[in-house]
């Protein structure tokens, strides 16, 4: 199912989807776990991996305010880390205004999480108090985010990441300024899902090695606007050592100018098809060849 981005998406008839309190930020956790269960059946039946969009997901006045500390922050230097990520800089709750921290925990606290559980099937689902990757992304014009597989584990806690959340703070956004959520098929035949990052817009997905997503048509907004979000993170306590770990992985759109990364796929496929003791020597020749370099 691909989004238009004039057809409403889930919550778009309400005023406010997840009914926090805009002063104290708090909901009943079984309120909070009826609402999840709500969209379960839309969220756990999205191929090639559980995705949802749900427009007006917060009071609109949390969003506001959310907007308003963002853009308090100023700029930074973008953190352009490869070819494939253009433009984008984050800025982790720990610095941001008090209201912003402030819905951040909510975001991480036991009631949402019991929304998210209900809503994904997923259960034991652990915030991430390190906020690692998450906080507010800022993407100034001209900038892009390849489509990717993201990390899948959390080294300080040992942990499998599992679940994605974006919640977009762009009023009046309109498809032609870029930077869509877009969901692609695992061998990149196939765009599954494009999500203009509407004010308010909330998507949530389950992430894999093969969960592919971007947003990699550059920004273009006429009036130099940044494109912001809120991202967050959620794990669970199954790693194991059958899993490999792996960081980014970004690949390709057919026929178009993207920058192949295949680096960290390298050291991916080698570490998934040789066995574990043999990771340090192969490691040490893929060097040596600079077939990978770190």
């Amino acid at each position: 199912m691909t989004n238009n981005s004039d057809r409403p998406l889930s919550g778009a008839e309400s005023s406010s989807v997840y009914q926090i309190d805009c002063d104290t930020l708090y909901i009943d956790p079984q309120k909070a776990a009826e609402i999840g269960k709500k969209f379960a059946v839309e969220y756990q039946s999205g191929k090639p991996f559980h995705y949802i969009g749900i427009d007006n997901f917060l009071p609109l006045a949390v969003a506001e305010k959310m907007r308003q500390e963002a853009l308090s922050q100023g700029e930074k230097a973008p953190e352009n880390l490869s070819p494939q990520e253009h433009l984008k800089t984050s800025y982790n709750p720990d610095i941001l205004p008090l209201y912003s921290r402030a819905v951040f925990n909510a975001l991480n606290s036991r009631a949402f999480l019991r929304f998210l559980e209900e809503m994904t099937g997923i259960s034991g689902l652990i915030p991430d108090p390190y906020f690692l990757g998450a906080g507010i992304h800022r993407t100034n014009n001209g900038g892009y985010l390849g489509i990717h597989a993201d990390f899948n584990y959390h080294r300080p806690m040992q942990l499998e990441r599992r679940l994605n959340l974006l919640i977009y703070l762009n009023p009046d956004w309109k498809p032609e300024y870029g930077g869509a959520f877009e969901i692609w098929t695992d061998d990149m035949t196939q765009q599954i899902a494009a999500f203009p990052p509407l004010m308010n817009r909330m998507c949530c997905f389950s992430t894999s090695s093969t969960s592919m997503h971007g947003n990699p048509e550059p920004i273009n907004h006429p009036d130099g606007t940044p494109r912001l979000s809120i991202a967050l993170y959620y794990y669970t306590a199954t790693w194991s050592d059958s899993h490999i770990a792996h960081s980014t992985l970004f690949r390709v759109r057919p026929g178009t100018g993207d920058k192949a990364e295949n680096k960290a796929h390298r050291l991916h496929t080698m570490r998934k098809y040789t066995p574990p003791v043999l990771h340090p020597f192969a490691e040490k020749v893929m060097r040596k060849l600079r077939i990978v370099s770190w």
